[in-house]
């Protein structure tokens, strides 16, 4: 069956349970934020600004390109615009730290294109899928309500962090206890709901493991490309570098897979690039990571010393890690 045929089969309390999923990951982020990371936006917002273009311009982009070039199917297509149009997912901050980069950018770039993704997301979506001729020809099989959406990012992204900020202010010993455990299980369980899903809908998409695999190998390495040359095109030092190598390449592929269940009928193809997408980005980002850090080590430099003094630039928002 071609893929573009295959719809995933979700009950309405399982797309229910996986919103609340992405709450719950939002409100890991949320919990990590603090208002240094908007005021350090507000003192020097070139590079933060850079990286929100790099995230919802370039690689949107980037990524029509790429599919018009490798000519893949549509559903697939479809797919990796909407996951090149999410916000970064948590995750991100954690392989910065891993990867001796600038964790203070990374924190504020993640706080401000999630919000910014609550009112970008929906027009971002829409914009770019047209751009493609059979992407656009398959948005017409689907009434895209884009305020639906904005009421639906909303509630996941808006919702979490007007609950996650202000507990994170008020009670910060409490909630840096309960942050970790919060970001792990919201992790597991994601993970656990992508394996699950596509586990009991394996049959029609057996033969398109194969390429969905190959795509998103792709798409996410070209991402990952995009955030590192895009911060050494205007000469940002290694560390933030790194991190604006993982705000674009690691992105919150959870919210799109809710997207496209709620919003596309559950179409094969982009769930199935949004489902392996938020397990390949971890993987590939840890390897890149760590990669990093053994250059480093066999340099005998330290990048993390760098993180610490590039942190100026994007406010003393400090060494803290987050789950997706």
């Amino acid at each position: 069956m071609p893929i573009d045929d295959v719809v995933l089969s979700f009950t309405p309390a399982s797309l229910m349970l996986l919103n609340a999923v992405l709450a719950f990951i939002i409100l890991g982020i949320a919990l990590e934020v603090r208002p240094a990371d908007f005021r350090a936006v507000a003192r020097s917002p070139k590079a933060v600004l850079l990286g929100i273009c790099a995230q919802y311009l370039v690689l949107p982009a980037v990524t029509v390109g790429l599919a018009l070039v490798l000519r893949v199917p549509a559903s697939i297509a479809l797919g990796m615009i909407l996951v090149a149009c999410c916000p970064p997912g948590g995750i991100s901050n954690v392989l910065t730290h891993r990867a001796h980069g600038n964790v203070a950018l990374s924190a504020s770039m993640t706080a401000v294109s999630n919000l910014v993704a609550i009112a970008v997301m929906p027009l971002n979506v829409a914009l770019w899928a047209r751009l493609n001729p059979a992407t656009a020809g398959l948005m017409r099989n689907f009434s895209l309500d884009r305020w639906e959406m904005l009421v639906q990012v909303l509630l996941i992204i808006g919702v979490p962090f007007a609950v996650g900020m202000p507990l994170a202010r008020r009670f910060p010993a409490v909630t840096d206890i309960l942050r970790p455990w919060v970001q792990r299980i919201g992790l597991v369980a994601l993970l656990v709901f992508i394996v699950a899903g596509t586990a009991s809908n394996l049959g029609p998409l057996r033969e398109h493991l194969g390429t969905i695999f190959l795509v998103v190998l792709l798409h996410d390495a070209v991402a990952l490309a995009v955030g590192y040359w895009t911060a050494a095109a205007v000469r940002l030092d290694e560390p933030s570098r790194r991190a604006f190598t993982f705000e674009v390449g690691a992105r919150n592929t959870g919210l799109g897979l809710g997207l496209t269940l709620t919003f596309f009928a559950g179409l094969g193809g982009m769930a199935m690039v949004a489902a392996w997408w938020g397990i390949w980005d971890i993987l590939a980002g840890l390897l890149l990571a760590a990669w990093w850090r053994r250059r480093d080590a066999r340099r005998g430099t330290a990048a993390a010393a760098g993180s610490a003094g590039s942190a100026g630039s994007a406010g003393p928002a400090g060494n803290r890690g987050t789950g997706r």
